[in-house]
């Protein structure tokens, strides 16, 4: 069994969503894994991962819409507030959706549906560095 682990560094915009796929099947490409299996890990508590729907845009706008109305910005709704309006919401938004993923591997490549696309989505109303770990376990 081998290991292999990479870091990127994303630069987000605000509020939104970054298509990580690209990259990390890079690599898994240059991990020379054929089977096994992708850990993906965000480093953060207001930003998150997801595998979701990488054909029609609509999807994500849908999302960021139910989860503003679904865990709104309101400042008089939460205690903490020491980095913003926007900290707690996006606190939230991360427990309500995933700091990790994993992907299995086949044949050196992810598997995912044709229409499955990783993302890590912003929730902070300003841009930031984020750290992602990816790891990869497999022969």
């Amino acid at each position: 069994m081998r290991q292999y682990q990479k870091s990127l560094t994303i630069t987000t915009s605000p509020k939104n969503f970054h298509r990580l796929t690209a990259p990390i099947e890079a690599i898994v490409a240059e991990s020379g894994i054929t089977t096994g299996l992708c850990s993906i890990f965000v480093c953060h508590t207001s930003a998150s991962l997801l595998i979701q729907e990488n054909a029609d845009p609509d999807v994500l706008t849908d999302l960021a819409n139910f989860f503003a109305k679904l865990v709104p910005e309101d400042s008089s709704l939460y205690y903490h507030s020491t980095e913003g309006p926007d900290d707690m919401p996006a606190h939230i938004r991360s427990v309500l959706t995933r700091t990790s993923e994993q992907i299995p591997i086949a044949r050196g490549k992810l598997v995912l549906g044709i229409w499955q696309g990783i993302y890590l989505w912003e929730h902070r109303q300003s841009r930031h560095q984020r750290q992602v770990v990816v790891h990869i376990t497999g022969v």
